[in-house]
């Protein structure tokens, strides 16, 4: 890992109509648009869709770091994550988010120490610790047959 503080610059260029293609370094090109909510066309990627599934990708990733870390098997964690956008004192933010994770993993393996690590990770996510927002994790651990 590289020491802090890493930078991240995402760009694009728009015009008055249409999706905004966004564009990384070494990263392919992203189309968004305004979800239907906001009067936009649906079926592609808005920065809603976007931030909530940073949380639900950061999740993962700490997930399985804290997991290797700890040389935890597992053989799959599913995840789905509900962010709630709501008019709080005039202002519109994400208020919510809610993350359920539900992991596997083999025959024998101490779950209540694979629970524990989920939650380790949903408190140690860099995307959720940097929103304003309450988090909650609903996690649950089975064992592969």
């Amino acid at each position: 890992m590289q020491e802090f503080p890493h930078h991240y610059q995402v760009a694009t260029k728009a015009t008055a109509e249409g999706p905004v293609t966004l564009s990384g370094e070494d990263l392919p090109p992203l189309e968004t648009a305004p979800p239907k909510e906001f009067g936009g066309p649906g079926g592609s990627w808005s920065p809603e869709a976007l931030l909530v599934g940073a949380v639900t990708d950061c999740f993962i990733l700490t997930f399985r770091a804290i997991a290797r870390a700890s040389k935890l098997e597992w053989v799959d964690l599913q995840c789905s994550t509900e962010g709630t956008l709501d008019r709080v004192d005039r202002v519109t933010r994400f208020t919510e988010f809610n993350i359920t994770a539900q992991l596997t993993v083999p025959a024998g393996t101490n779950t209540e120490k694979a629970k524990q690590l989920l939650e380790k990770a949903e408190a140690n996510c860099l995307v959720s610790s940097s929103l304003n927002s309450s988090i909650h994790l609903h996690a649950s651990v089975e064992t592969a047959s």
